[in-house]
């Protein structure tokens, strides 16, 4: 490949996602610039490496599969100074709670969440749809149809992981601990 000819696939890469303003997913990308997603894939990155190595103000991100052009974190107090600050969403420990039962068993129901949790969940769910961090993934085939909850690109971007195979896996040690606890506690109600 010419140089010139990697120099225009970039700027074509910076356009669309520029204007695109979401991500884009790499089979889109490569389709526009009728190359493989192989190739394409590989511009992206030295595209990457690019704007990492000249210290720019935007960087892009990859998310499951799909890249975004975004601002780089660095630069929010200088965002802030011309724009009025925008509203940060806090995610209470219940918001947290509610979130990781989610991310971890998705798709998953409301009803399943409550069940671990122990108590209702709907103001939870409903404040996470809120804040674009969970959606709607389709509904069960049950009685009534519950629906069915995952995680969105807005949590992938929020937690600045690639894809939920980026999660931390839960310590095995950690996981018979809270088994334990957990019996012994459906024992303590069974013995009232």
């Amino acid at each position: 490949m010419a140089k010139l000819k990697i120099k225009q696939m970039e700027g074509i890469i910076e356009a669309i996602l520029f204007t695109m303003g979401d991500s884009v997913e790499i089979g889109k990308i490569a389709r526009a610039l009728e190359q493989d997603e192989a190739t394409t894939r590989k511009v992206m990155h030295k595209l990457m490496d690019k704007y990492a190595a000249e210290d720019r103000g935007i960087r892009i991100i990859e998310l499951d599969g799909a890249y975004q052009m975004c601002t780089k974190t660095e630069m929010y107090e200088y965002l802030i100074r011309v724009a009025s600050q925008p509203k940060k969403h806090v995610l209470t420990d219940v918001l947290l709670e509610t979130l990781s039962i989610i991310a971890y068993k998705q798709p998953v129901t409301k009803l399943e969440i409550e069940k671990i949790r122990g108590v209702k969940s709907d103001h939870a769910v409903n404040k996470l749809v809120e804040y674009n961090l969970v959606c709607e993934r389709g509904r069960l085939d049950a009685p009534g149809k519950p629906i069915l909850f995952g995680t969105t690109e807005e949590f992938l971007r929020r937690f600045s992981i690639h894809s939920l195979d980026d999660l931390p896996s839960p310590n095995p040690e950690q996981v018979e601990s809270f088994k334990e606890e957990a019996e012994e506690e459906v024992q303590l109600k069974l013995d009232i």
